[in-house]
């Protein structure tokens, strides 16, 4: 039991460590190549950000752990707009610009019906798979073509100056902590699933997905107390759309990966819903208030209630 909290405490330090490191070191790679400001926020940032997630499904998936592989990215969802806009909310009340908040919500939720829909067949294949990744590439160049030069926070710090070989070696060794964090964090959850009974699924819509998500829990918290309310939801909706277009995208692509019927049945559901509800809340006042993060929160929290009903077989889904 200690040996798989060490493992899973490991993994989640080396995984926030890590994204931290590399989103760095490929900002700074962007700055030396002059690669536009928009490109760096949905490729590379956008990438680095989303790669705990990623690394976590392809293992899993890989390893013949589905419930852990589709977990991540329905659990990973569902909390980043519950969860954490949720605690974000109550700090400071969340503010949007409509017609941009829009133009990548109606993204959003598309692909996000597409993915609930393909998991009606029990799993999602190599050919679906195919068409997220197409997709991503439709979401960045429609980005690309639509966003004025308002539209885009050129605050973050670039270290121009910085060596090439500092650079590298700064997203490498990030890239290396996600890698290996990802690999004991698999293991530590599969084992602790194991030793306390409780079903791979439940392990990667709570503990795995919850973890994975933390760097955009701090990003997005960091810009709210800067009062950069924009990136913060920005940051929220862009992670949410790569974990479905490219994390599942990429994995299914890999490697045919199997949905489980309680997925199925109840939690792809809940993470349609959590989408659906983000629209009125965001569009009413242009803005997240203080009560509806309270009552965001109070959604996930009746949530994670109802995955351990479910784990104690008090509430059978399927």
């Amino acid at each position: 039991m200690l040996y798989a909290i060490f493992l899973i405490i490991a993994g989640f330090i080396l995984l926030m460590g890590g994204a931290e490191y590399l989103v760095k070191g490929a900002v700074d790679i962007a700055a030396k190549l002059k690669i536009p400001t928009i490109i760096v926020g949905l490729t590379i940032v956008a990438f680095g950000t989303s790669t705990p997630e990623f690394v976590v499904s392809i293992k899993a998936a890989i390893n013949g752990s589905a419930g852990i592989s589709v977990g991540n990215v329905i659990g990973s969802n569902t909390a980043n707009i519950l969860l954490i806009l949720g605690i974000t909310a109550l700090i400071s009340p969340i503010k949007c610009r409509r017609r941009i908040f829009l133009r990548d919500y109606k993204f959003l939720f598309a692909v996000s019906l597409l993915f609930s829909l393909f998991t009606l067949n029990g799993r999602v294949d190599t050919w679906q798979g195919i068409v997220f990744l197409l997709l991503l590439l439709g979401f960045i160049y429609h980005n690309y073509k639509n966003s004025s030069q308002e539209d885009i926070d050129d605050g973050e710090e670039k270290e121009g100056d910085t060596s090439w070989l500092k650079v590298i070696f700064i997203t490498l060794g990030g890239l290396f902590a996600i890698l290996f964090g990802a690999d004991i964090l698999v293991k530590g959850a599969v084992n602790m699933a194991r030793i306390l009974g409780v079903s791979e699924e439940i392990i990667g819509l709570t503990i795995i997905a919850v973890g994975t998500s933390l760097p955009e829990l701090a990003t997005t918290v960091l810009a709210t107390l800067r009062r950069q309310t924009g990136v913060a939801l920005g940051n929220i909706v862009g992670s949410n759309i790569w974990n479905i277009v490219f994390i599942m995208g990429a994995t299914s692509t890999i490697t045919e990966v199997n949905v489980p019927k309680q997925f199925i049945y109840y939690d792809v559901w809940v993470m349609l819903f959590a989408t659906l509800i983000l629209y009125p809340a965001m569009m009413t006042k242009a803005r997240l208030t203080r009560l509806e993060g309270f009552l965001f929160f109070v959604v996930y929290v009746a949530y994670i209630i109802s995955q351990i009903l479910i784990s104690k077989g008090i509430w059978v889904i399927a």
